[in-house]
């Protein structure tokens, strides 16, 4: 049977142990490998590999030995429990292998779990698990994930107590990172609260979330967005002894003041604009963030976009001018346009 998005969730989390088993195919290997992981984990428990309830295989190894399959649901463990039978890199070829052993398939047995590439609806092993009432078939897709899923894998971390800030942040998290990434993310916040009682914060997952950008030039650009002219000749020197390119700085800063940009175009203002944007902002430099877009304006955004434009080109020409220089008078020009 086939698996809608919103069902297949429940199921990872809850598998039928009475069924046959289960297709996961998609694309992403990343994401089919989490879900794989997820319902082994669910229908074995936490000491199912120790208690040697578990075979893994291949597709490689079926086509050596097409009976393997059967003998391997069919095997009885030494210890008590449901036994699951774990097939990487299936394919069509395989078809017929697994319609052998679904068919000889009984109460008690281990489940079969299977998983694949993506596989086009006319795929003779996807047909063959969503046509079989005793098992199911489930495509994962790149979509983000919803927020029934984001839940379930805050539960899972044991992470309950949520600031209504913090759960916007963490979906913003979801829909940016790869689903490896943002479970280790979820992960090491866990980690980091363990024992704390008080409810998570943005300012929190600003401290733990992935870093986007280089904090010294962070610094520079927040400098010129708030109008602080005056500081801006010694973090340029600081920055220069680090060694960081005038293009860098320049791309950082068509970056920031973009961003500033969309915020302050947004429909619902700059708050609800610098909620939307891409990659996210959290805790502290959000609000910092949206001050900043709220000060300038769309129409002094649009004059600073278009002297980093011309400065961009500038430093990528043949021009003799020493491009530090430059950069830093379109600093200072953009920190005096602010402060108007």
């Amino acid at each position: 049977m086939k698996l809608s998005a919103r069902d297949a969730a429940r199921y990872f989390a809850k598998p039928d142990p009475s069924k046959a088993g289960l297709l996961i195919y998609g694309s992403d290997a990343m994401r089919v490998a989490l879900r794989r992981q997820e319902v082994v984990a669910a229908l074995l428990g936490p000491n199912g590999e120790e208690e040697m309830r578990l075979t893994r295989m291949t597709g490689a190894d079926l086509r050596k030995d097409p009976a393997a399959l059967g003998d391997a649901t069919r095997a009885q463990g030494f210890f008590p429990g449901a036994r699951v039978v774990l097939i990487d890199d299936a394919g069509d070829g395989l078809a017929p292998v697994f319609q052998a052993a679904l068919e000889d398939w009984r109460d008690g047995d281990a489940q079969i779990i299977a998983t694949a590439g993506q596989l086009a609806a006319r795929s003779a092993l996807r047909k063959l698990f969503e046509g079989d009432p005793k098992v199911y078939a489930v495509g994962i897709y790149d979509d983000p994930p919803s927020r029934e899923e984001i839940e379930a894998t805050l539960a899972s971390a044991g992470l309950t107590d949520i600031a209504p800030a913090a759960k916007q942040d963490i979906e913003a998290l979801a829909r940016t990172l790869d689903p490896g990434d943002f479970r280790q993310t979820i992960e090491r916040i866990a980690l980091y609260k363990l024992g704390d009682t008080s409810p998570l914060s943005s300012e929190e997952i600003a401290l733990l979330a992935p870093a986007t950008g280089e904090a010294a030039i962070d610094d520079i650009l927040n400098i010129v967005a708030e109008a602080r002219h005056a500081e801006i000749g010694p973090v340029m020197q600081r920055l220069k002894a680090q060694g960081v390119l005038p293009v860098t700085l320049c791309i950082g800063a068509q970056r920031h003041f973009r961003t500033l940009h969309t915020a302050a175009c947004d429909p619902g203002g700059p708050s609800a604009g610098i909620a939307r944007v891409r990659p996210p902002v959290f805790g502290p430099r959000r609000d910092r963030m949206q001050r900043q877009a709220q000060n300038w304006g769309t129409a002094r955004l649009e004059q600073a976009l278009q002297i980093l434009f011309d400065t961009d080109l500038g430093l990528r020409s043949t021009q003799r001018a020493p491009q530090m220089a430059a950069m830093e008078r379109t600093l200072i020009r953009l920190a005096m346009l602010g402060g108007r």
